[in-house]
């Protein structure tokens, strides 16, 4: 099948937030468009408020008059469900209860043709069973919006288990049709974003509960080092932390609470306390009127080491060592390859991030992985308490003569943007390796769900297809709950390029 013809009519049920962006996708696109919501009156005020913003579009020169003058035309509220009956397909976007979404499917069966596709836009709940109280499961499929719909491109193509491959393909073909980039994904908790991200706040909530830094430490870091466009705890403020908390909890619960997806609960006293986030003033941050947002730590100025003697190539941290000599240090050389770190004057050690903690070591500093060493503007070290402070010093000073802020913090294994790095990549070559998505619309869907700086594989490539089985493997050592434990997709996708003994 392909897309649905202009000239049919779309349904939106449910007028919210997300109902409204979601019309608003299908009448810019060129359809007429009939908004319902079950509380009288809501429709209409819903149809103003689209008419509003399709207002706003001409002042900003998206929309012409014409093309506004036309849209307001096609849309349509309605006052009951039997002026759905002629509708191509139907959107969902009510609350997300599965009662009350099975109930509302099924009283729209009673009014829609056989054919006319059926769509639900929840972020939570299994497609599967919304669509099981069906008397025809095969037309019923997820259409996840990202709010908001109008802006941004991504859009979830979720088959359940008893969506037909060609409602399914109707359904990808129409939202690519309305400027959207759809990615195809199973009926599984989370579906790709939601399932792939929870390591993104789980870790960085995981750093703060074991007091390895602060939350403006750790958001600071996530950007300026890991090119996160913002840090967990500032993004879950604005996402609402009772939101984010829920959507953890949905797929703990619905993986069988998977230790892998354990909530925080560091996050459940702050929702426990009504502190939010932006919505209610206070959440991890304070937002109240004339807060002064906490600084992240950032080291008091050292100089930097005459020489330092490189141990290996780096491996991920490569780029290193152009940076050094550019900023005149010397770098010796030894050749050795059995290691990714970097020997100071003093004859401490400086080691990227590989799941250990400097406790286990004598006298070594750990940096933290960062996308680009040349662009990042902050770099994170940790150390033991008994790390000599001559080492600390010079490997401060060492990443402030490459013009980089130096957040030290507690010696935690995998420190910040490693440990995230390779948790996500774990769950994503685990979700490819089920059936869930491909390798492609996985990275597609991270960059354009939440704005990644690179996909889950994309990431992968660049760091070395074993780079975060290696780094799980000695956290899970330390920590054996089986968090940290690599998935065994990830196992098989980081052996399927290393050369292979002929025999066992």
């Amino acid at each position: 099948m392909t897309a649905l013809d202009l000239s049919s009519p779309v349904a939106v049920v449910g007028t919210g937030t997300m109902g409204q962006g979601i019309a608003q996708v299908a009448l810019v696109a060129g359809h007429p468009v009939r908004l319902y919501d079950a509380v009288p009156g809501r429709a209409l005020q819903a149809a103003e408020a689209i008419g509003a913003r399709l207002d706003r579009l001409v002042e900003k020169e998206r929309l012409t008059t014409a093309e506004r003058d036309a849209a307001r035309a096609r849309l349509r509220p309605a006052d009951e469900t039997a002026e759905l009956a002629d509708c191509a397909l139907v959107v969902e976007a009510v609350l997300e209860r599965l009662d009350v979404k099975q109930e509302l499917f099924r009283a729209l069966e009673d009014v829609v043709s056989d054919d006319c596709l059926l769509a639900t836009n929840t972020s939570s709940l299994s497609v599967t069973a919304i669509g099981g109280a069906l008397r025809l499961p095969g037309r019923f499929v997820g259409l996840h919006f990202f709010n908001p719909a109008p802006l941004l491109p991504l859009v979830e193509v979720v088959s359940g288990f008893a969506t037909d491959v060609s409602y399914a393909t109707r359904a990808y073909e129409t939202a690519r049709a309305w400027g959207k980039t759809p990615v195809a994904c199973a009926d599984t908790p989370g579906f790709i974003v939601n399932r792939v991200a929870r390591p993104f706040y789980a870790e960085a909530f995981a750093v703060y509960e074991s007091q390895g830094a602060d939350p403006a430490t750790i958001d600071a870091v996530l950007r300026e080092s890991g090119g996160f466009r913002m840090g967990a705890f500032e993004l879950t403020d604005l996402i609402g932390q009772d939101v984010n908390e829920s959507v953890t909890h949905s797929v703990w619960q619905s993986f069988f609470q998977d230790v892998r997806f354990t909530p925080s609960l560091a996050q459940r006293r702050l929702v426990e306390s009504g502190r939010l986030g932006r919505k209610t003033g206070h959440g991890w941050y304070d937002h109240s009127g004339g807060a002064e947002r906490p600084r992240p730590h950032t080291a008091e100025p050292a100089g930097p080491p005459a020489y330092v003697v490189a141990e290996g190539d780096l491996g991920p941290a490569a780029e290193l060592l152009a940076l050094i000599r550019e900023a005149g240090i010397e770098v010796r050389e030894e050749g050795e390859d059995n290691g990714t770190r970097l020997v100071l004057p003093s004859g401490g050690q400086l080691a990227l991030a590989d799941g250990q903690t400097s406790v286990e070591y004598r006298d070594v500093v750990y940096f933290d992985l960062a996308l680009d060493y040349r662009a990042a503007t902050r770099v994170a070290l940790s150390h033991a308490p008994d790390t000599s402070p001559v080492t600390v010093t010079e490997a401060t000073g060492l990443f402030q003569a490459l013009g980089k802020k130096v957040s030290v913090i507690g010696d935690v294994p995998g420190m910040i943007v490693a440990r995230t790095v390779a948790r996500i990549i774990d769950l994503a070559v685990d979700a490819a390796a089920k059936g869930v998505a491909t390798e492609e619309d996985i990275d597609t869907a991270m960059r354009l769900g939440v704005n990644y700086p690179l996909g889950p594989f994309e990431w992968s490539r660049r760091l070395g297809r074993g780079w975060a089985g290696a780094l799980l493997d000695e956290m899970h050592e330390i920590d054996p709950s089986g968090r940290y434990a690599p998935s065994l997709a990830l196992y098989r996708y980081a052996c399927a390029t290393d050369k292979r003994e002929d025999t066992p």
